[in-house]
């Protein structure tokens, strides 16, 4: 994996707005509707195409393939896998229940939102029947790397921890949420394999550090939490036990939406629970109102040193676009806590599509952003490098 030898690179979470034709398809395949399958494939090249040279013109150092083949960050396992079916009855989170005009308003917003809350349920033994989707995704990647004239510093692709999927998807057939959580890890152990086998860092997406508390735990103490995320870990490690740490990267996040955030965990107490992930690099949002302060806790707290921070340094719900030298401010602030100026990389809070059709930021401010933060990490750069 990639250090910040001589600068500080920039990379992103994952996710970037597909076109809207893609997405339109996208949301009426994950619905169950009628859809011309046969021209997702084709938009697909095509919207990866633009994702790849957009990336690579805006300064991105690490890059990958936007997720454009992928309705949700997560729930693409269920056309993967085998074992899913029926309908999840999630318990809403916490801000929805407290702030109940917020949920209304937001609801409210966008006209191809899709019910993240209903997805498909586990309803019997999850298990890839083969590798096919994975491998039709990558290689659309590489096809799309092939036909330009820049290049990547690096690659990454992202996969769904067994935690977060287990949290998001509900448990309808396992004895219990540790042995779903632990069976979700065994399969996906293959994909990740997968995705490191053909070159490209993983990046493992597990919101259920951050967002879990205040959903699918939201009656438990602190205590009982943390427990539940050290088994999610655990099974997380089994799953990347053949993959060299310096290979992946983890990230965590509080939940991609504009919402109050009253009743996230705060960071430091989820941090010792993060460094017990088998990876070399943390991912984590530090742009957001909520948790930017949180940066400081490494001074304390210190980043293993196997471990590289990608600090949020641009936020993903708003459509302010950052000026150069907040950015800058920000990435010198998380230089200092962690202490080394080399372990420190620029990326976005979360990603700009997690949802298909639910993206917060305009399609041409998420541009915009990633050129204002290639311009803050030169700033920072020379600061940090003179």
């Amino acid at each position: 994996m990639k250090r910040s030898t001589d600068r500080i690179l920039t990379t992103h979470m994952g996710s970037l707005p597909r076109p809207d034709v893609l997405a339109d398809l996208l949301v009426a395949q994950a619905e169950g509707k009628q859809v011309d399958v046969a021209r997702i494939p084709a938009l697909t090249d095509e919207a990866m195409d633009l994702i790849v040279r957009r990336q690579l013109d805006c300064g991105i150092d690490v890059g990958n393939d936007g997720e454009m083949p992928r309705s949700t960050f997560f729930g693409y396992i269920t056309e993967r896998m085998s074992g899913f079916g029926g309908r999840s009855n999630r318990r809403p989170i916490l801000d929805m229940q407290h702030f109940p005009k917020w949920w209304q308003n937001f609801q409210a917003r966008g006209t191809r939102r899709l019910n993240v809350y209903g997805f498909p349920a586990a309803i019997g033994p999850v298990r890839y029947d083969s590798l096919d989707g994975a491998r039709a995704e990558l290689d659309a990647f590489a096809r799309a790397l092939a036909r330009q004239t820049k290049r990547f510093a690096e690659t990454f692709v992202t996969a769904v921890s067994p935690g977060f999927a287990a949290c998001s998807m509900e448990n309808q057939h396992y004895d219990s949420h540790e042995a779903y959580v632990f069976a979700l890890a065994r399969e996906l152990k293959q994909e990740y394999e997968f995705i490191v086998a053909q070159g490209h860092v993983l990046q493992i997406d597990s919101p259920d550090l951050g967002i879990e508390r205040a959903g699918y735990f939201q009656d438990e103490p602190l205590p009982k939490f943390l427990s539940a995320m050290e088994m999610h870990v655990a099974a997380l490690n089994e799953a990347l036990a053949d993959i060299p740490a310096e290979r992946v990267r983890f990230h965590a996040c509080w939940g991609n939406r504009d919402s109050p955030h009253v009743n996230d965990v705060p960071a430091p107490d989820v941090l010792p629970v993060c460094y017990q992930v088998k990876a070399g690099a943390l991912c984590l949002p530090f742009a957001n109102a909520r948790h930017s302060h949180e940066v400081d806790a490494f001074r304390t707290q210190k980043l293993p040193d196997r471990m590289t921070l990608v600090c949020g340094v641009v936020e993903t719900t708003h459509n302010y676009v950052e000026h150069p030298q907040v950015i800058a401010e920000r990435l010198e602030r998380a230089v200092r806590a962690v202490g080394d100026r080399e372990r420190v990389m620029a990326g976005t809070d979360c990603g700009f599509g997690t949802i298909v059709g639910d993206t917060q930021v305009s399609e041409d401010v998420v541009w915009a952003k990633l050129e204002a933060m290639r311009d803050g990490a030169a700033i920072a750069s020379n600061r940090l490098w003179n």
